[in-house]
């Protein structure tokens, strides 16, 4: 195929467009990595600004440190739930549009930063590390290591005995299962034995 001749003028005007083109996807890049830059810093550091300035509030409380561990704990485990579940998986049957997909992330999302959330709080109340401790940042916040401790506890505890009771459930279903095909197979209905290997 014969490819057909351009002009200096259209190689120029193409040559501007692509020159145009750069500079444009770099302003916006550059912009992209002012803005995250300003919202990462913030954010951090007001994140832990607001940390350092409630928890004190938090751990006098009736119930103390302890308690505040234990709640956190809570809130934890309830977004590792809802994190892990299959409900905000996948595509629910019947579902239109991009906006229930959209939901469901943000909720996931939601549910990963509630996973996360009580222990970067509870770690923000600890001594910085490479700075004085007289500096106020970086001072230990008192009644931390309690709630770190409680925090802990219940999420080890009551961690383990969901793993278990939601295994408990597991094994129910499979033996539920095996019983059902047992039957059929009697009946010469089911599987054969070697097709359920």
């Amino acid at each position: 195929m014969a490819r057909r001749e351009l002009g200096s003028g259209q190689v120029q005007q193409e040559r501007d467009r692509g020159y145009r083109v750069l500079v444009r996807d770099g302003a916006v890049l550059g912009l992209f990595l002012v803005v995250a830059g300003a919202v990462v810093f913030l954010g951090f550091g007001g994140a832990r600004w607001a940390t350092r300035e409630s928890a004190p509030v938090l751990y006098g409380m009736p119930g103390g440190a302890w308690s505040v561990g234990g709640v956190l704990g809570l809130v934890t485990l309830m977004g590792c739930g809802g994190a892990l579940s299959e409900t905000f998986g996948g595509s629910v049957p019947g579902d239109s549009g991009k906006a229930s997909g959209m939901l469901r992330g943000m909720v996931r999302g939601g549910c990963y930063v509630a996973a996360v959330a009580p222990l970067l709080f509870l770690l923000s109340g600890l001594q910085g590390k490479n700075c004085r401790s007289y500096e106020p940042g970086c001072s230990y916040v008192p009644g931390t290591i309690p709630a770190l401790l409680g925090y802990v506890g219940c999420v080890t505890v009551l961690g383990w005995l969901i793993h278990r009771w939601r295994r408990a459930v597991v094994d129910a279903r499979r033996a539920r299962e095996r019983e059902r095909l047992r039957k059929l197979r009697k009946k010469g209905k089911g599987k054969s034995r070697t097709a359920s290997r």
